[in-house]
């Protein structure tokens, strides 16, 4: 809790609690508004700080995703199915497994990892036509990759409001990156911005040795 004087210039104090902080705050942001300074408000909270109110404002909304042990894409507290076909799956299965994103033209540093989902998701399908899928997926020059993540967010936007999937589907996120004092460059990732604790972590993790989220039973 934080000290303040008081009112009547006493020189006492009084501890001011986390609601009465909020308070202050409302009003604020309250005064700045009514002056048209969201450009203030912006500067004093900060990107950092607002990303991370966005993810809270969302917590209450957004579902568990649970992935089967067949495979299946469950939002069990939407009580939805993902539908998605192997490809799609083993696509979104890479992007999930690594939170700090993909840049798509290193995806071929990847092929190992994503040939383990696509032929984990697809068991019936013929290893030739599964290695085939992979050659366009993390061919820089095709546009394979781009129409299966198109595809993945159609899927999630039938299903939900655009702003809650922007959460599930797989986005897009520049970094800038620093390299001794005057190089500058820019990371294109792609990423899945879901909480991963909002992940269960069944079988399929535990074999390709993906560990994240919570070991749930379904």
């Amino acid at each position: 809790m934080v000290e303040k004087s008081d009112e009547d210039g006493n020189g006492m104090t009084e501890r001011q609690t986390p609601e009465e902080l909020a308070q202050e705050v409302k009003r604020l942001v309250g005064q700045l508004q009514a002056q048209g300074r969201n450009d203030l408000l912006l500067r004093a909270i900060g990107v950092p700080l607002l990303e991370e109110l966005r993810i809270e404002a969302a917590k209450g909304k957004l579902s568990r995703l649970v992935i089967t042990k067949d495979y299946r894409f469950i939002l069990v507290d939407y009580n939805k199915e993902v539908e998605l076909q192997p490809v799609h799956k083993a696509v979104y299965l890479l992007f999930l497994a690594h939170p700090e994103g993909i840049e798509f033209k290193r995806l071929a540093d990847y092929r190992e990892e994503l040939t383990r989902y696509y032929m984990a998701t697809a068991k019936m399908m013929d290893k030739e036509k599964i290695i085939e899928g992979i050659d366009h997926l993390v061919n820089p020059l095709d546009n394979a990759i781009n129409e299966k993540c198109s595809r993945i967010k159609k899927v999630f936007l039938d299903l939900m409001d655009e702003y809650t999937a922007s959460y599930y589907y797989i986005s897009g996120h520049t970094q800038k990156r620093f390299a001794g004092s005057s190089r500058i460059w820019y990371e294109r990732l792609k990423i899945i911005t879901l909480p991963r604790n909002l992940v269960s972590r069944l079988e399929f993790f535990e074999e390709t040795g993906v560990v994240f989220g919570e070991k749930t039973e379904v």
